[in-house]
């Protein structure tokens, strides 16, 4: 991995194309991407853990090409969940935006449930995908948290890559885990701290005042770094949901299935009456990653075809997770617990303390390696 990933030709030319964004709002600095006519209502994309806004890129070129305005934001640095539901309101008053449907994976689709929770007038509709409704098993499974923000960004940049699934890979899936893994090289330290913190603060999802006709659950049902009895719950809470399952593509399907995300992504926007505006298209010219006016026709005469083999795909589906996060050794986790203890029992100085907790730290990423079975191959460029 290290010194030998190179970016796709596609995003290079994305890159030419479509400017970021950077603007500071209050202390926070957010920095996003924001495509197509402006005219149409958005769709704003919330990355998990390890993305950043351009992990969404491919959704920004093809949706924008039919006519829908696409944002893809980074996740700023929040440090709870009421911070970042007054941190996104902010975000869209300054982009001049009011009613948004929001799509979000992992801790993006967290965010993007309790954002519909506390601010239902703004939020028109979801797309939810391998995510989650409850932080309580993040809890459990981190009893370090309260110093991930004292952890040097080596270490949380290890951890939050456990969860990519080692390969082999099909090779479509391995170049989304290669684009992601780069760009949590971007990510500072404390960006990385401040996600950390969100998946173990504890909160859950309270009833939304959405209807659930207005939701599509998107999961993909071969393996994710979300146990699979926490996308359960997703589809319990909102019954009445539209299911839209994938075979295949791992923990970063809009990287690795971008055809069948992005037509899923489109349904989802003409069912909740997003009507686009390819009238108003401009920008990247022909051959840009755009497509003929042929293949829009015959995706769209497909649409409804896909939809309804998903849906009888869905019904077979596997129930594999991926790696559990939750660990399987009582006796280490009393051993993480033990050690906290005696760091609050001792009462001894700040740093002495914090030496003890960073013990704690550094065992329970140990044992966390041993449980998920961590890909070296990835991490090799952090051992250094």
């Amino acid at each position: 991995m290290k010194g030998v990933f190179s970016a796709p030709g596609d995003y290079i030319y994305f890159k030419s194309q479509v400017p970021l964004h950077k603007i500071p709002i209050g202390s926070k600095h957010w920095r996003y991407y924001d495509f197509g006519p402006k005219a149409v209502p958005p769709l704003i994309c919330l990355p998990g853990i390890t993305g950043t806004a351009d992990v969404h890129y491919k959704q920004i070129m093809s949706l924008s090409m039919k006519g829908y305005r696409v944002i893809s934001v980074d996740i700023p640095r929040v440090w709870n969940h009421q911070e970042w539901i007054q941190a996104f309101e902010k975000f869209l008053d300054a982009i001049d935006v009011h009613h948004v449907h929001l799509y979000g994976t992992s801790l993006g689709g967290f965010l993007a449930q309790l954002f519909a929770q506390h601010r239902p007038r703004r939020v028109r509709s979801l797309v939810l995908s391998n995510t989650y409704t409850e932080t309580s098993s993040f809890k459990a499974a981190m009893p370090w948290a309260p110093i991930v923000s004292w952890a040097p960004s080596f270490l949380l940049k290890r951890y939050v890559l456990t969860g990519i699934r080692g390969g082999p890979h099909e090779p479509f899936i391995a170049d989304s885990v290669d684009f992601v893994v780069s760009q949590v090289e971007t990510l500072s330290k404390d960006d990385l701290a401040s996600r950390l913190t969100l998946t173990v603060d504890a909160a859950s999802v309270g009833a939304l005042v959405l209807s659930d006709s207005l939701i599509t659950v998107m999961d993909t049902s071969d393996y994710c770094a979300i146990p699979q009895q926490l996308k359960d719950q997703v589809s319990e809470r909102y019954p009445g949901a539209r299911r839209a399952y994938l075979k295949s593509g791992g923990d970063f399907p809009f990287l690795s299935r971008p055809d069948e995300v992005n037509l899923h992504l489109q349904l989802h926007l003409r069912r909740v009456g997003v009507e686009a505006r390819p009238d108003l298209v401009q920008g990247l010219p022909k051959g840009g990653g755009g497509e003929s006016s042929g293949e829009q026709d015959d995706e769209s005469r497909d649409a409804d075809d896909i939809a309804k083999a998903d849906r009888t795909d869905s019904a077979g589906a596997s129930t594999e997770s991926g790696p559990p996060l939750l660990p399987e050794s009582t006796e280490s986790h009393d051993l993480d617990n033990q050690l906290l203890s005696n760091a609050k029992v001792l009462g001894a100085s700040g740093e002495f303390q914090a030496s003890i907790l960073l013990l704690a730290f550094l065992i329970s990423f140990l044992r966390h390696c041993t449980l998920t079975g961590i890909n070296t191959g990835y991490l090799s460029a952090y051992w250094t």
